[in-house]
């Protein structure tokens, strides 16, 4: 059975020549040892015999026998050691199998919630007329209208537009009440409306007294706690729950006993606290803030004067509309009219009636001085808020007034005071500030690194030299950049100077001029790419820039300089020896030689004979001279150095004759050889002389003992042998 079951994969797959035999079912250990080797038999027994067998079918045997014997491999190791796990699940048969327990709800809505994710996104549309557009489906706004476990009140857009509607009831009440109170406006015929708008207000503040605010996190040494008991206690335990609460008081149930009076209602003005918050979290999200502080502090002055004008009508119905010339006569429109005299008397205009009576004369004095210390106080605080506006504008302003009169007071001319000025006026409007880094200093470290990250590291990331390099590294350098802008036509960096920065075009262009006269535009870089990135590794202080580099237009670049770099570098080993090993790349691949023309191959006989070597430059420069001349004077210098040694030997000789001779001590050191002065007599001029000799000229080259001087040329002469 065996065998039949080993010979059906073997026939199949020398019949499909491309199919790969199915797998055996799994035997016994001894029974698949066994088969290994029968398998590995035939296979030897077929090509011993010299079957014509299908080389990928014979592979795929091999491989079939390799897997058996590492099976039986591993069931012996099972048997020896039965704490091994098998390669193979096998299903052990269990009688009493008992029903696994059922899942839990939370496991069901865990298994919900990962079939609903798993699910694609069916598309929505929307048949309108003769168009047909995409629109979300209704499940998005109900997860997004979905009220959360917990509120940030710094972050959650969605409190700040509910704090808006608790804003616009606060403000119904604090307007309307007083009016409502004072000028006959609530008639029986329009109370139903009335009353229907503050049941409209008073379910917004009791939402927010029992929805919103027991969600809003808090703080508690440091942590953020979101659980909503914790939550629940800490707002309760504020004076604002205790507000809230007064606020939403029922005291309009006195309505049915004493009538709609909107008295009763003046405890709705107690939640000022969440009129203030909102406040506070829209500033927080608008781009341009004050000029909402303006519309809010004019709401301020409004607001002061609609109640002077309900307390004036008050009081002229108090004393008697008409009665003295002080009060309000009743005609025209009566709000606009007590209005109008609340504006002029909190401004202090004058040219109002005189009060006559006592009581119009205390309220009159008050009026006055109430107008004084609010008109003056809001006039200061709109003074405040426009100058918190336009701080920034008066900065670059003082800066900018500064510098002039310092170019007037040294007479700088006036090419460079306009380049001045240009400077100034573009770095401001292109950044809104004249240093970046001055607003970033006011940040924690990892905030600037955080901003450093949007801004920088999607450009410094495309520079090839610090790919590879720690990641940590690259944010430390996203810290050190420099912002620095450049006017039309500044040279970046000029041909011949040290290179110590790189430079990274954020915004711009600039061009690389060469050629001969250094006017010639090469290339032209655009914002995003990098050039000096050599100088940063360069041994020795830096390389000399080989091209000068000039702004094109307006160029906002990005400076990272040697020194910076080199601060970071000794945290970062790893990353100092990759951009080392770089930089020996970048600096080889800058230095080979541009490519030449194309050497002319030798035609013919020629092409059996090597290359002829170029005539070395020491042996040019000694046979400068053309013919017999070149070889004469070389045979006369040789002359004349033969005669000055031995000259300076007869003169040595001549001096150890007349010296006495003394005793040597056996002690004493031999004495030492007295070298000739080589410049006590002057050198005879070299004169050339015509005519023929019977020397030979010998010129040999060979290698110069230290390393780096070439080759060094010896001439001999000497003479012939006469045969």
């Amino acid at each position: 059975m065996t065998k039949s079951l080993l010979l059906e994969p073997l026939l199949a797959a020398r019949r499909s020549h491309c199919q790969i035999p199915p797998a055996p079912p799994p035997a016994p250990p001894c029974l698949q040892s066994r088969a290994a080797a029968r398998l590995a038999r035939l296979t030897q027994n077929a090509t011993s015999q010299g079957f014509q067998t299908n080389e990928y079918a014979d592979a795929q045997l091999q491989e079939i026998v390799r897997k058996m014997r590492e099976r039986t491999t591993a069931y012996k190791e099972k048997l020896k050691d039965p704490v091994l796990s098998s390669p193979e699940g096998s299903p052990t048969a269990s009688p009493s199998k008992k029903k696994p327990p059922p899942p839990s709800k939370e496991e069901k809505k865990e298994e919900k919630k990962e079939e609903a994710e798993a699910k694609p996104e069916e598309d929505h549309y929307c048949d309108m007329l003769c168009c047909k557009f995409k629109k979300p489906p209704l499940k998005k706004y109900k997860t997004y209208l979905k009220l959360p476990e917990s509120i940030d009140s710094y972050t959650d857009r969605r409190y700040v537009a509910w704090l808006m509607l608790v804003t616009v009831a606060y403000n119904w009440n604090c307007w309307f009440i007083p009016l409502r109170y004072v000028f006959p406006y609530q008639t029986p015929s329009n109370t139903i409306y009335w009353f229907a708008i503050d049941i409209i207000c008073d379910i917004c503040y009791l939402c927010d007294l029992l929805v919103f605010q027991p969600r809003v996190q808090f703080l508690r040494g440091g942590d953020i706690i979101s659980d909503k008991v914790e939550m629940k206690k800490f707002y309760h335990s504020t004076v604002k729950f205790r507000l809230d609460l007064i606020s939403v008081l029922p005291f309009d149930v006195l309505y049915f006993f004493f009538g709609f009076n909107p008295a009763f209602r003046v405890n709705r003005m107690l939640k000022h606290n969440t009129f203030f918050e909102f406040n506070d979290r829209l500033e927080a999200i608008l781009d341009k803030a004050y000029i909402y502080r303006v519309i809010r502090t004019t709401g301020y002055l409004l607001f002061i004067l609609h109640i002077n004008a309900c307390l004036y009508y008050w009081a002229s119905d108090y004393e008697g509309l008409g009665s003295t010339r002080w009060v309000y006569d009743g005609q025209g429109n009566m709000y606009l009219r007590c209005y109008y005299w609340a504006v002029r008397t909190l401004i202090t205009i004058g040219g109002l009636p005189e009060p006559q009576t006592l009581f119009e004369i205390v309220f009159q004095l008050l009026n006055f001085f109430l107008g004084v210390f609010v008109f003056s106080s809001l006039i200061g605080q709109m003074r405040d808020v426009i100058g918190a506006a336009t701080a920034g504008q008066n900065y670059y302003r003082s800066c900018m007034d500064n510098t002039v009169s310092y170019m007037n007071t040294y007479s700088i001319p006036k090419l460079v005071q306009n380049r001045v000025r240009t400077w100034y006026e573009y770095t401001w409007d292109s950044q809104g500030m004249l240093d970046e880094s001055e607003l970033l200093e006011q940040m924690p470290t990892k905030m600037q690194l955080a901003i450093a990250i949007d801004v920088n590291f999607a450009i410094v990331n495309k520079v090839d030299l610090f790919k590879g390099c720690d990641t940590q590294m690259i944010y430390d350098m996203l810290l050190r950049l420099k912002s620095i802008v450049y006017l039309p036509g500044d040279f970046v960096c000029k041909k011949g100077e040290i290179g110590r920065e790189m430079y990274i075009i954020k915004q711009g262009e600039v061009q690389v001029l060469g050629g001969p006269d250094g006017t010639k535009v090469l290339v032209t870089l655009r914002a995003g790419a990098v050039f000096g990135e050599i100088s940063l590794l360069a041994a020795g202080g830096g390389n000399r820039r080989t091209a000068n580099v000039v702004a094109h237009g307006f160029a906002n670049l990005f400076i990272l300089d040697k020194k910076t770099l080199n601060e970071i570098l000794v945290h970062y080993p790893d990353s100092e020896k990759l951009l080392m090993k770089k930089a020996k790349v970048l600096l080889k691949e800058k230095g080979k030689p541009a490519p030449g023309p194309p050497v002319q191959q030798p035609r013919g006989l020629a092409s059996l004979f090597g290359q002829k070597q170029e005539t070395p430059k020491l042996f040019k420069a000694m046979f400068g001279a053309k013919g017999k001349g070149g070889l004469a004077k070389l045979l006369q210098l040789k002359r004349e150095q033969d005669i000055q040694e031995h000259e300076a030997e007869a003169q040595k000789t001549e001096k150890e004759e007349k010296k006495p001779p003394e005793p040597a001590a056996p002690s004493a050191p031999p004495p030492k050889k007295e070298e000739p002065e080589a410049d006590t007599k002057p050198k005879p001029h070299a004169v050339m002389h015509r005519g023929t000799t019977n020397e030979s000229l010998i010129i040999t080259m060979s290698p110069s003992p230290r390393a780096g001087e070439g080759e060094i040329l010896k001439v001999e002469a000497k003479e012939k042998k006469n045969k």
